[in-house]
């Protein structure tokens, strides 16, 4: 992909009931992952990645950094404040619900939170009949601090890695790039990735950074490296700034997918105006 054609972004209507996988592979579709989610064909996915809100419930007033009392830029979007857990968990099962409908047979799932929701999504996803793979800790090498000094550094978040039922067998799982990315000799559920900073954190034009939560391209490059194959369809319903499809593009795999947010849909064409590249890193396997 070298640019972007005009049908990059589809905006999605009530007027439309369903689409066809070939109108939306290799788009971007602009609306609600919840209406969108019903109109996406079953069995379409080799993989799903899914970064849901993770509903922190900080509290109203705005944290500061002790040292020089500068306002701490956290999670205080919109998209991640719900009414009670009960609202956050039918959230989340309804979602994971057209998940598993979109996925194929053979596909898997990978899902990332915090310790703030992570353990609800687990049982949530047990609870209707996925079965848990495994988990990855995502460790960060560069967390934020602790400005309060009351509770340990937030430093991992945690990925469920799952796949429809337990009657699944025939996943896609490349056990030698897992021991290349894995600590130590062996592929340990443990990565040593840097928050996204530099030139690959997405800025505005006051410096500011575009999406509170952007993930690194190398969380998503090992993601869809070890567990799919070229050609393979990588489906993210909640796309943020695009960066599994970036990543997929980069890995001659085909994505699909669902962002609500114009703002996030202007940064996605962006970053597809010219042709997706992955910057080769060298991986840290040892936790220092």
């Amino acid at each position: 992909m070298s640019g972007i054609d005009k049908d990059f972004v589809i905006k999605d209507k009530q007027t439309i009931k369903e689409y066809s996988l070939n109108q939306i592979k290799n788009k971007v579709l602009y609306g609600d992952a919840l209406e969108i989610l019903k109109k996406i064909p079953a069995n379409s996915a080799d993989l799903v990645f899914l970064d849901p809100p993770y509903f922190l419930q900080l509290p109203k007033k705005q944290l500061k950094r002790w040292n020089v009392k500068t306002d701490v830029e956290g999670v205080d979007d919109y998209w991640d404040k719900f009414e009670s857990f009960e609202e956050y968990d039918d959230f989340i099962k309804t979602i994971l619900e057209q998940v598993k409908r979109i996925m194929k047979e053979n596909a898997t799932v990978w899902i990332i939170s915090t310790y703030h929701s992570i353990f609800r999504i687990g049982k949530i996803m047990q609870d209707i009949g996925y079965w848990l793979l495994s988990n990855v800790i995502w460790l960060k090498s560069n967390p934020m601090p602790n400005w309060l000094g009351v509770r340990f550094t937030n430093a991992t978040e945690t990925l469920i890695w799952a796949v429809k039922n337990k009657d699944s067998k025939k996943y896609t799982f490349k056990k030698d790039l897992a021991k290349e990315y894995g600590i130590g000799k062996v592929g340990a559920n443990v990565w040593i990735i840097p928050l996204c900073t530099g030139k690959e954190r997405l800025k505005d034009e006051e410096g500011k950074k575009i999406h509170s939560t952007q993930k690194p391209l190398e969380l998503l490059k090992r993601i869809i490296e070890i567990t799919t194959n070229e050609g393979d369809i990588v489906f993210d319903p909640m796309a943020g700034l695009g960066t599994t499809g970036y990543a997929a593009t980069a890995l001659n795999r085909d994505f699909i997918m669902i962002e609500k947010e114009k703002k996030y849909i202007g940064e996605i064409r962006k970053r597809f105006s010219q042709k997706p590249v992955l910057q080769e890193k060298k991986i840290k396997k040892e936790i220092e």
